[in-house]
């Protein structure tokens, strides 16, 4: 994969060697994250999460609470994140009857000196395997898809859309 800048890798040192980047001098800041994915399915599948229709209960409940609770543990999860106190996360599911799937996407947002850019990849991620946990009975065709950050502000960069 190439760089589309110049910039070195700030979770290495000069030798390659794996460090948590030193925050302590930012300034602190309102910080936003916005990721999206999606969750492929057959039809059938599509009309029993909007239907409620599950022995194990309502799919994008349990999915919101699962993705809420993979934010608040994003440090523990992924080695060189600082541990955060997030502000707010907030978690929204579109069902796309016509493209047979469901789009997740996830808001992260805090005052502080580090992005929650992972926080909010996280939530989706999470939300969007717990969705196929508890349709894969019902689906062994689903495909989870298309995760990535939309938009970020906060901190040197300013506010960045992706899409």
């Amino acid at each position: 994969m190439s760089s589309q800048n110049n910039q070195t890798l700030t979770h290495t040192d000069e030798r390659g060697t794996a460090r948590m980047v030193d925050v302590g001098d930012k300034v602190p800041s309102k910080r936003l994250a916005i990721a999206a994915g999606r969750v492929r399915m057959q039809p059938e599948t599509l009309k029993l999460i909007a239907e409620n229709g599950f022995a194990k209960g309502d799919v994008l409940a349990t999915a919101r609470l699962a993705g809420i609770m993979g934010a608040k543990q994003t440090a523990a999860l992924i080695p060189l994140c600082h541990p955060l106190g997030l502000d707010h996360i907030q978690i929204e599911f579109t069902l796309r009857h016509a493209e047979n799937c469901v789009d997740i996407e996830a808001s992260a947002s805090l005052t502080g000196k580090t992005g929650v850019e992972m926080e909010a990849l996280t939530a989706v991620s999470v939300a969007a395997l717990t969705l196929y946990d508890m349709c894969k009975a019902a689906d062994k065709r689903m495909q989870i898809t298309d995760i990535r950050l939309t938009h970020k502000s906060g901190g040197k960069s300013g506010a960045v859309d992706y899409e």
